[in-house]
């Protein structure tokens, strides 16, 4: 195994600090960071801190520059990081901040795991879902930032399968990991589990593009509640497994990594952690990450090249390769649902996307397989209670 499990407190991680974590990005100031640090980093002072760029999304990704006094300097702070929260002017984020700053506090200890470096995380856990985390400028760095649109080629997605092996060894079968309350279960949470009712209303303007039209199975127009049913029984599939679990990415998509010049491919965006099997991610990497074709020739040999390192690293209890099989069948529906409510201004093109889920998803037989024989678990009526429309999209679905 490549890591130990850090407990992560209940509450925040430094009691010493007053007050909540600020909601806007005025009050980012190199007074407020002197004074946020300095539990973590005694005496530390921040001189300056000068803006670089600010990304605002989901969350805000803040790259500055700092200047350090001496004690700064020794801790090993570079001048340029990236300050990670929500910062976004009129945009909620739910818990997201929170959890990937306790993810990456649990994470600290992890010195083989492919990550980005961090220094400092805090978060305020009062239910406000705010958190914080100190990372490493990889602006800066040599690389590049994934997208969902890159051609990694069958190579490359196996250098990133092993990758996904060396995150999950950290934690396989982890002793302790049950504990981390804070910590989503893979599909026994509402996001998860309800994520394709939530989203419904951004499928339905996809629904109505002419390319995903001519692109998209009959049945997704004539019975779009299938869809549901098979959403619904792959959450239950999971729910019911036995194996070993682990911390898992969640949303392993190439566009959540940073390809370093070493060849070495780190995780990034960690607001869909969670303890669950390892097949979730996988799934989710190599079927977006592949041609239709080679898909097709090649996804029983990177599932094997995946085991194998994951074994290699001493992970005990992993399934066969007919059980992992079986499972990988099963998890196109993830992707369907989360790339069918992407939209693409959002950063990531879909419909590539869409098409490499539903084409596996149809050679899979993974509808079927999941819904065959079972009855609907709910009969939901789609669009209704899901999240309305931002204003920029409203208007896509007036008649």
């Amino acid at each position: 195994m490549t890591g130990s499990l850090l407990t992560v407190p209940t509450g925040r991680p430094y009691l010493q600090r007053d007050g909540r974590l600020p909601r806007h990005l005025s009050e980012v100031t190199a007074p407020w960071l002197t004074q946020l640090l300095q539990p973590r980093y005694p005496g530390i002072e921040v001189l300056a801190l000068t803006a670089v760029e600010v990304r605002n999304g989901h969350t805000t990704k803040y790259r500055v520059r700092l200047e350090l006094n001496e004690v700064g300097q020794r801790a090993g702070i570079p001048a340029h990081v990236c300050l990670k929260s929500n910062w976004s002017e009129g945009f909620e984020s739910g818990d997201i901040c929170e959890l990937e700053s306790r993810f990456y506090h649990l994470a600290h200890g992890w010195s083989d795991a492919p990550l980005p470096n961090t220094w400092f995380t805090d978060w305020d856990a009062d239910g406000g879902g705010r958190g914080v985390v100190m990372m490493e400028d990889l602006g800066l760095a040599t690389g590049q930032f994934g997208h969902s649109t890159d051609h990694l080629g069958v190579d490359g997605v196996a250098r990133g399968l092993e990758s996904l092996a060396s995150l999950h060894a950290a934690t396989w079968d982890l002793r302790g990991l049950q504990a981390q309350g804070w910590l989503p279960v893979s599909m026994a949470n509402p996001v998860d589990s309800d994520g394709l009712l939530r989203m419904y209303n951004y499928i339905k303007v996809n629904l109505r593009k002419p390319d995903y039209q001519r692109l998209l199975p009959k049945w997704m127009y004539e019975t779009p509640e299938l869809f549901s049913h098979a959403f619904d029984e792959l959450a239950t599939f999971e729910r019911e497994q036995m194996s070993p679990s682990c911390v898992i990415h969640g949303d392993s998509h190439q566009g959540n990594s940073f390809l370093r010049s070493d060849g070495q491919r780190i995780w990034l965006d960690w607001q869909l952690a969670r303890r669950g099997r390892p097949w979730r991610d996988v799934a989710y990497f190599m079927i977006g990450a592949l041609t239709v074709a080679q898909r097709q020739a090649d996804a029983q040999n990177l599932l094997r090249v995946y085991r194998e390192k994951l074994i290699s690293l001493g992970a005990e209890g992993v399934l066969d390769q007919d059980a992992a099989w079986a499972q990988l069948r099963r998890w196109p529906v993830w992707g369907m649902q989360t790339w069918m409510s992407n939209m693409d201004d959002w950063g990531q093109a879909g419909l590539p996307m869409v098409e490499r889920f539903f084409a596996a998803a149809e050679d899979f037989d993974t509808v079927r397989l999941l819904t065959h024989g079972r009855k609907p678990r709910r009969t939901p009526i789609l669009g209704q209670g899901a999240r309305p429309l931002t204003q920029a999209y409203q208007h896509l679905l007036e008649d």
